[in-house]
């Protein structure tokens, strides 16, 4: 694996970049408050700028031991809309698992399926890893058709794996997909 952390990539509108402290107040507005953003993840809503300040800060820590995380920003406005992450990155295997998460005022504008996209062509040849995944709840089918649109395939289905935060019920968990074309 060519470990290269997050390194500052483009494609047609967007810029994937480095977080910086400066990002905070954009992201708490943005997407770390945004009900609708957060319904289908792990993690709660920010109660304040400074805890989004707090969680930034370790992410740039983090940047010094090769972590892979990028705060998505728009070419022409240089608004961030959202973030994407290799969340759980396995160098031996060489696989990695993606996590993305945008402001719900830029779904369905493609936004999503081309950072994916972007960060799924730098991991499999720019990173030399085998295999890209992403996964979703069944409750969020959005999030599936975006991993399709990018190219990944349903590769499994993981019965009752996550409790919904909006419904209390157990949701299954997708798994999706990709392998270097060789």
């Amino acid at each position: 694996m060519n470990d290269l952390g997050t390194i500052r990539l483009e494609s047609e509108r967007l810029i994937l970049r480095k977080f910086k402290l400066e990002d905070a107040e954009a992201m708490y507005n943005s997407w770390a408050t945004d009900p609708l953003s957060n319904r289908y993840l792990e993690w709660d809503l920010h109660k304040n700028v400074e805890e989004t300040k707090e969680i930034i800060s370790m992410w740039i820590k983090e940047y010094d031991n090769n972590s892979y995380n990028w705060i998505v920003e728009l070419k022409d406005t240089h608004e961030v809309i959202g973030s994407i992450t290799g969340v759980h990155v396995h160098k031996n295997d060489l696989n990695v698992e993606i996590g993305y998460c945008y402001a719900s005022k830029y779904w369905k504008k493609g936004y999503a399926t081309e950072a994916l996209k972007r960060v799924i062509d730098f991991f499999l040849y720019d990173c030399n890893m085998h295999l890209v995944e992403a996964c979703h709840i069944s409750g969020n089918p959005a999030s599936g058709r975006v991993m399709e649109k990018a190219g990944m395939k349903k590769e499994a289905v993981l019965k009752d794996r996550r409790i919904n935060k909006d419904t209390k019920e157990f949701n299954d968990l997708v798994i999706y997909s990709i392998t270097k074309n060789i």
